[in-house]
């Protein structure tokens, strides 16, 4: 029979269902949170969010914003890299996509549980 001790399973599920990090200019470091870590109200309203990405004239700086206000690890960190973004949709879409590329795995996995 396989034991497992729990430190070990998280250890697993950091490795496989981890952050997407981003670094800003003076080292700090932004965690936002894959949507598997995120309570199921957060992972609800990041679909709604998603959904509004997909309408016709949608303010999509806003609606990026509170993504990334939704998935950070707090309200301080999602500052900080909004604050260092500024206006810039460009990058704003870059670190959604970012993001999304580094969840697609994880969540990949888990439905296929």
């Amino acid at each position: 029979m396989a034991v497992f001790s729990l430190d070990n399973i998280r250890a697993a599920a950091e490795a496989k269902y981890g952050s997407t990090d981003i670094e800003l200019a003076d080292g700090f470091v932004v965690r936002l949170l894959n949507p598997l870590r995120l309570s199921k109200a957060d992972r609800t309203e990041l679909l709604t969010i998603q959904t509004k990405l997909e309408a016709e004239d949608v303010d999509q700086e806003a609606v990026l914003s509170e993504a990334i206000t939704l998935v950070a690890e707090n309200e301080t960190a999602a500052k900080r890299l909004l604050d260092e973004v500024g206006s810039d949709l460009a990058v704003l879409a870059q670190i959604f996509d970012a993001y999304g590329s580094g969840t697609q795995v994880g969540e990949a996995s888990a439905s296929q549980s």
